[in-house]
């Protein structure tokens, strides 16, 4: 995937015409909620986009996000609607950059969100180096929440080929240390009214 596959997609397309657009980010925040970490704890959205999470996630009070994507046109469109809304965007930090291969911090971040951006990897290395980065990153007992396409679900996302995951699958590819918390799935359903069959599970990194 290249910055400027994305650029052009964000730069064509108003955030509410891409298929994985949601209005409420309803079942993610109960995931995040889930873990009962406190406002104050490390957050990174990986592959943000111009999701409306992030708007959602200051408003239900956390305060450290770290928002990563490979478009630049979708973070500064995600930071206008945050000011318009009035929203306090001060203690987020912007990153443009491939997830593969951006270094982030040792042991920062106490969650990990990934909503459709794994399964675009298809070759072993990015899946290497995305790990690599998650184990880094993590803090100890800190948490993956990943969401992708399920097994039976589309075989391509916005023109590209996608890898599918069970449980099972996703297990033996990210590897030990990773200890399975929950995991469901779940019907999202397009803005042109497709259904989108999603895996979404959570996953502890054990010390």
């Amino acid at each position: 995937m290249s910055n400027n596959y994305w650029e052009d997609v964000y730069q064509s397309k108003q955030p509410d015409q891409v298929s994985w657009y949601q209005q409420q980010a309803e079942k993610t925040l109960e995931l995040i909620r889930s873990q009962n970490l406190s406002l104050d704890a490390e957050l990174i959205d990986v592959g943000s986009g111009a999701s409306l999470l992030i708007d959602q996630l200051i408003e239900a009070g956390y305060k450290n996000l770290y928002v990563l994507d490979l478009s630049e046109t979708a973070l500064k469109t995600t930071h206008a609607r945050l000011i318009d809304k009035g929203l306090d965007a001060r203690h987020i930090q912007w990153q443009v950059a491939d997830i593969c291969t951006v270094e982030l911090e040792a042991q920062r971040f106490d969650l990990w969100h990934d909503r459709a951006v794994f399964h675009f990897m298809v070759k072993e290395e990015q899946q290497a180096q995305y790990l690599q980065n998650v184990r880094h990153a993590l803090k100890p007992n800190g948490v993956l929440i990943i969401s992708t396409f399920a097994e039976d679900g589309p075989t391509q996302c916005s023109g590209l080929p996608v890898e599918r995951y069970s449980v099972e699958k996703l297990a033996q590819r990210l590897g030990k240390g990773f200890k399975l918390i929950e995991s469901a799935t779940e019907i999202h359903t397009t803005p042109w009214g497709s259904e989108q069959k999603f895996l979404n599970t959570q996953w502890l990194l054990l010390q």
